[in-house]
């Protein structure tokens, strides 16, 4: 596996994820719309973004399996915010996995960033899991905070120190 920059070529399979509904049940994002022109205007202003950084997770053939990202970044209080999204034929790989964890290896030890943080709707269960499972730590639940699919739902809040992170790295 490697993380590597978006390139155009990945645009038509971001589109498979965000056409998926199983996958996208637990955005707020309403992706059912997008179009492979959304896509690709994304991959187009990503590339020059200092705030937002997006990296596509591929396997050994240089396919992309889904899109890990640090949002929001705020180099002057060192934090930003996690995100990732993935195709379903990557789901169970370690591809997950592996692009979280290079994504936070390149959060804490290149961009020297202290703070990483994510939310996720509480009834996500996986994604609450495989957060916990790589290290963030549960902060709080905003409750009744967005309206997804007609209803309101409770926003879990996680975070990972750098302090955190350095301990986890040298078990």
């Amino acid at each position: 596996m490697k993380l590597r920059n978006l390139k155009m070529k990945d645009a038509l399979l971001m589109l498979e994820w965000m056409h998926d509904e199983e996958l996208v049940k637990f955005f707020s994002t309403n992706f059912k719309d997008k179009e492979l022109s959304a896509c690709e205007a994304f991959i187009r202003a990503t590339a020059d973004d200092e705030h937002n950084r997006n990296w596509a997770i591929c396997n050994d053939e240089d396919e992309y399996l889904g899109t890990v990202s640090l949002k929001h970044i705020d180099l002057k209080n060192g934090n930003a915010e996690y995100a990732i999204a993935m195709r379903k034929c990557a789901l169970g790989t370690g591809a997950s996995h592996y692009g979280s964890e290079e994504v936070l290896r390149i959060a804490f030890e290149e961009m020297a960033l202290n703070r990483v943080y994510l939310n996720v709707l509480e009834d996500n269960v996986r994604a609450n899991k495989f957060y916990e499972k790589i290290g963030f730590i549960y902060e709080g639940t905003f409750q009744e905070h967005l309206y997804v699919n007609g209803k309101y739902r409770n926003l879990k809040w996680f975070a990972l120190t750098k302090k955190d992170y350095l301990a986890r790295k040298a078990k």
